[in-house]
């Protein structure tokens, strides 16, 4: 099916359900419905303040560090779940500055930056007073040192958002897989009580401590008592109200896209059928649904795209490696990507290492300068932007002007209401179509063929309710 056929295919549809045959997403028939027909706005999920400023966000950085950083060795993971680090003292990055790392992600446009406050090991790199297998324990800095509250100080500084991530399912330290401890009977009974209530005085300190957090999130999930674990949500939104809770079975304010390619496939809804992503509830087919959401679904949960920044030739990085710069994916890569992810509805998450010194290398603050000024380049200045209520919009030119890319956006706010939509063309005194789609949601970046045009004209062809464009802009990136 071609461009042309597939616009007027989707036009003659109802507002359906998601369907997927051989892993492409279509909008089912229901009936015959007219266009433009709107349901009740009350009937659409919308988004909390934290969601919109998730997702206004576009790129968040997460910087890993833990024991493993410093021991010379190439990351494993299945391993570094197994095995304690046997000299916890290796950690001495005796030239740490975070300003360093969060200035370089300053200057790339980003908005949100996360903290591995513990991973696998289980080594918290903050002053615990429920987890000995912390930076007390270590000489660096005399065991006072506090590299989560060093962290928080530095976004605030450079007027980042510090989020931070909470690794609670694996403790090679105190032997737990999945969540739970070795052994049986009263024995392991005993030690899981233990470990569920350290895990909860961790959370607790972590929430307490440092002030408004954007994001905690919770790696692989945080089992909650339902299912034998430590009942971390009710602590989070005592302290953290205003915060993005990612993730158990019991709620999730966004959900992982379905990859670690920085990418997501289109179209990628930002709505989701249940108020958790991950689990065995959502049926056989959940990965699919991880990656293309639900337009029909009753919760706002939008999808994120993360990627280590070294994942290029073969590379896959989380944590930083000796001798890997030649994994730091190339520019080109990464407009790529972020076409892939913010410009379908996605927030990118980029993974970034910190090296045993303490900063972030130099080869990968220079890269991510580069990107930061590259997409600033292609979208600083488009050469016309509407914006309004309604189903059409137009944009008359005084000449021709040279064209090849469409930013579209949706006044979120107000959930999601487009269903499709065609972007066309004024040449040849008539309108010709220059690109369609779907789902627009907080942003939809499209490119196409460069031609000039006198005119350009969005389209809502279907849409939930009364359509609320925030954005419909025009570019010629060269």
């Amino acid at each position: 099916m071609d461009n042309m056929d597939r616009r007027h295919f989707l036009k003659n549809l109802s507002l359906g359900t998601l369907a997927v045959t051989s892993g492409v997403p279509f909008l089912s028939a229901a009936s015959n419905s007219k266009r433009r027909s709107y349901s009740p706005s009350n009937s659409i999920p919308i988004p909390t303040q934290p969601q919109i400023k998730w997702q206004e966000a576009e790129r968040v950085a997460v910087f890993h560090y833990d024991l493993h950083v410093f021991d010379g060795k190439q990351y494993v993971q299945s391993r570094n779940r197994i095995t304690p680090i046997e000299d916890y003292n290796i950690f001495n990055p005796e030239q740490l500055d975070t300003d360093q790392w969060i200035k370089s992600i300053k200057d790339a446009g980003f908005k949100i930056a996360i903290l591995t406050a513990t991973h696998e090991t289980g080594f918290a790199l903050y002053q615990s007073d429920v987890n000995p297998y912390c930076l007390k324990a270590v000489k660096w800095r005399d065991g006072k040192g506090d590299l989560v509250r060093d962290f928080v100080d530095s976004c605030r500084k450079y007027d980042i958002e510090p989020g931070i991530y909470v690794g609670i399912r694996w403790n090679s330290f105190y032997g737990v897989h999945d969540f739970l401890v070795n052994g049986d009977g009263e024995f392991a009974e005993n030690r899981q009580e233990h470990y569920n209530r350290m895990c909860e005085g961790i959370v607790e300190e972590l929430t307490s401590r440092y002030g408004e957090l954007a994001i905690i999130w919770f790696d692989g999930g945080a089992y909650g008592p339902e299912r034998g674990g430590p009942d971390v949500l009710s602590i989070f939104e005592r302290n953290q109200p205003n915060g993005i809770f990612y993730h158990n079975d019991q709620r999730a304010d966004i959900r992982w896209g379905g990859s670690e390619t920085g990418t997501v496939p289109y179209p990628c809804w930002g709505t989701f059928p249940y108020p958790y992503s991950h689990t065995n509830k959502t049926g056989p087919d959940h990965f699919e649904l991880l990656k293309y959401g639900d337009p029909d679904g009753d919760y706002y949960m939008p999808a994120m795209s993360d990627a280590p920044l070294r994942g290029h030739s073969g590379g896959h990085d989380w944590f930083w490696e000796p001798d890997r710069e030649h994994t730091i994916y190339p520019l080109e890569n990464l407009v790529d990507m972020h076409y892939k992810s913010v410009g379908r509805n996605s927030t990118l998450i980029v993974g970034l290492t910190p090296d045993p010194s303490g900063l972030l290398p130099e080869a990968d603050a220079e890269r991510l300068k580069e990107w930061g000024e590259e997409i600033e380049r292609r979208f600083e200045a488009p050469v016309a932007q509407s914006e309004g209520r309604g189903s059409e919009y137009v944009i008359n030119f005084d000449s021709e002007k040279e064209l090849n890319h469409v930013v579209l956006q949706e006044d979120i706010k107000h959930g999601e209401r487009v269903r499709t939509y065609t972007v066309e063309g004024y040449k040849d005194r008539e309108w010709q179509e220059i690109c369609s789609g779907q789902c627009i949601g907080h942003k939809r970046i499209q490119e196409f063929e460069t031609d000039q045009y006198t005119g350009v004209k969005l389209i809502i062809d279907e849409s939930l309710a009364e359509p609320r464009i925030r954005n419909f802009s025009v570019f010629h990136v060269t």
